[in-house]
């Protein structure tokens, strides 16, 4: 491109974002809820659960599921579903692991397992949203990982053929160039892999509010405003402080995520990660022709630091990821939800990929933390003699497995020996982060090497290979 058309290229880029409003696109919904009142009282109950997205939901849900008697108080801080669960991406995935390749690399022995659990999990899901009527947008069209260079449609292929030596491949098809751009047109698109089944995509706040409404149902007192300040033993159970009243229980499940757990040693575990996501306005039946995707599949790339992207209900695109932020001091903050010169790159990339969308411009720009850690997949355990039990590190890809880290929380508060509590992705943590300025300066190096692999045909460097071996690193 010559540079005249390139800056003009780039004008064009940035003009697309003048209307996007700083908000998710997917919280606008016209049919959200109103939000429930605060605790102002004492309460009792049997189980608490601390946190009002998809892992507090799921587990609330599910105990009174498997015991309909059992008396369940969930409380949010803010409005049920306002933070990841209500602005993600909507890749409702069977992975419990973050992905084939991590959980193969991580655990071997047991993959076959986790990927029957997970499978077994996604299909929960679909089952829960038929039951409970949960209108979100609910399409299991699978996902396509497509490859933007060479060298990775080459390790596409090399990926696959050894899928299919494990007996791993079901449901799994390469795509070759033109077949991958026969589902999703895109002059960058060189090969492709679509798991047809694995994956669904939804309505992410539509999700949180239905399975809100849904424990209601089921007789879950559900408190909304309403913070978990502390968590202290109290004779045979536990006692939560919020601003204005306490809960008394005889177990507390936590699914704060991001936010500080309140088991105090299990916060080095996690750091925050900013996520950057576009919605564009709907595409017109031309628009959408030019593309394809008349199978509506979700597609990310092959890149270290990718990008995830999917059609709305209405036939919007969204456009998401490539860069992951991390704040120093792992600090939480809502001004870094806003991040303009983040738009501006994703906008770039969305063109050089579609440019037959040149046009369009973005109704939504938005960002927001999710917890990382380590390994990059969930991890689980329990505190104060297994009257607590945790769950955290998602990484992203918790709109699935926060169910089933909701079994694992339930199981392990019941004391259970289960197939999900006897593995050991269960019953092994990550190793934690190190304090700052390790923290920022590990993962600042771990960002610039991803980088470079990206740009050097995905050779990783000496500091790449150690965290590999180390089993550490940083997911962007």
């Amino acid at each position: 491109m010559a540079p005249s058309a390139m800056s003009r290229g780039k004008d064009n880029w940035i003009a697309s974002l003048s209307e996007a409003q700083p908000v998710p696109y997917w919280l606008e919904d016209p049919g959200k809820p109103a939000a429930e009142p605060a605790l102002t009282t004492a309460e009792t109950c049997d189980l608490l659960v601390v946190g009002g997205g998809y892992s507090g939901l799921w587990t609330a849900l599910n105990a009174k599921e498997r015991d309909p008697g059992r008396d369940v108080v969930l409380l949010e801080g803010r409005e049920v579903g306002w933070a990841a669960s209500g602005r993600n991406g909507g890749f409702c995935a069977a992975s419990l692991t973050h992905g084939l390749p991590n959980g193969l690399t991580r655990w071997p022995g047991e993959i076959h397992t986790l990927q029957e659990l997970g499978r077994r999990n996604l299909d929960e899901i679909e089952a829960a949203v038929a039951r409970y009527g949960i209108d979100c947008d609910f399409e299991r069209t699978g996902e396509i990982d497509v490859a933007t260079e060479t060298y990775q449609a080459w390790e596409l292929k090399d990926w696959h053929r050894e899928l299919e030596e494990k007996g791993l491949a079901d449901g799994i098809d390469f795509l070759d160039a033109d077949a991958v751009r026969a589902e999703v047109d895109s002059p960058t698109f060189q090969a492709g892999l679509w798991d047809r089944r694995g994956v669904a995509m939804l309505h992410p706040a539509k999700l949180a509010w239905g399975l809100k409404r849904a424990c209601l149902g089921l007789g879950v007192r559900v408190y909304e405003h309403t913070p978990a300040l502390t968590l202290k033993a109290y004779g045979a159970g536990m006692a939560v402080r919020t601003p204005y009243g306490a809960v008394r229980a005889r177990q507390v499940a936590l699914g704060t995520n991001i936010f500080p757990n309140l088991v105090r040693r299990v916060r080095s575990y996690t750091v925050p990660v900013y996520d950057y996501a576009l919605m564009t306005e709907p595409l017109t039946a031309d628009q959408l022709a030019a593309v394809g995707w008349q199978n509506r599949q979700g597609l990310g790339d092959s890149a270290n630091q990718f990008h995830y992207f999917r059609l709305s209900a209405d036939n919007r695109v969204l456009w998401g990821g490539y860069d992951a932020v991390y704040p120093y001091g792992g600090r939480v903050r809502a001004e870094y939800d806003d991040r303009p010169e983040t738009y501006a790159k994703l906008a770039g990339h969305f063109f050089t990929c579609f440019p037959q969308l040149e046009g369009v411009r973005f109704t939504h720009a938005w960002g927001g933390a999710i917890d990382t850690c380590s390994r990059f997949s969930a991890f689980f355990g329990t505190a104060h003699q297994g009257r607590v039990a945790y769950a955290a590190g998602y990484t992203g890809l918790g709109v699935g497995a926060t169910r089933f880290g909701a079994d694992v929380m339930l199981d392990l508060l019941d004391g259970e020996r289960t197939e999900r509590t006897g593995l050991e992705m269960v019953r092994k943590k990550p190793l934690p982060f190190p304090p700052e300025p390790f923290a920022w300066t590990g993962i600042a190096l771990t960002k610039w090497s991803l980088a470079r692999a990206d740009a050097h045909g995905g050779r990783r460097n000496l500091w790449l290979r150690t965290m590999d071996r180390l089993g550490l690193g940083f997911d962007s």
